[in-house]
């Protein structure tokens, strides 16, 4: 599989596959579902979960919200594990998804972090 060369929306500079498909996570998993215009089915349910009260229901509808999103609209990644991850003492308040798994085609490992609030 060859490597993608894109843009960094932040830079404006060359990203590689890898960075590509970071960027394409966050995106997926913080945009809410059916807001993108032409676009309605880019998207996760997980925006909608953020404020809800932090108790194990919401938890699980979190992660199965973000596995839901990524298996369908990300194809070059094969998830293994995500996880929401609660900050506590100072760093109470945070919130992110820690999304893990392997790029198809090569195989490679990828761990990426997407911060929700905080």
């Amino acid at each position: 599989m060859s490597d993608y060369i894109g843009l960094s929306p932040h830079t404006g500079r060359a990203v590689n596959d890898g960075e590509h498909i970071r960027q394409c996570i966050d995106r997926i998993l913080t945009t809410p579902l059916g807001s993108r215009v032409e676009r309605r089915r880019v998207g996760s349910l997980l925006p909608e979960l953020i404020d809800q009260p932090l108790n194990g229901k919401i938890r699980m509808q979190a992660m199965a919200a973000s596995v839901m999103a990524l298996a369908e609209q990300e194809p070059r990644i094969e998830l293994t594990r995500v996880m929401l991850e609660v900050g506590a003492g100072a760093q109470a308040g945070m919130l992110a998804v820690s999304v893990h798994g392997r790029r198809r085609g090569n195989g490679r490992r990828l761990e990426h972090v997407v911060a929700l609030r905080g």
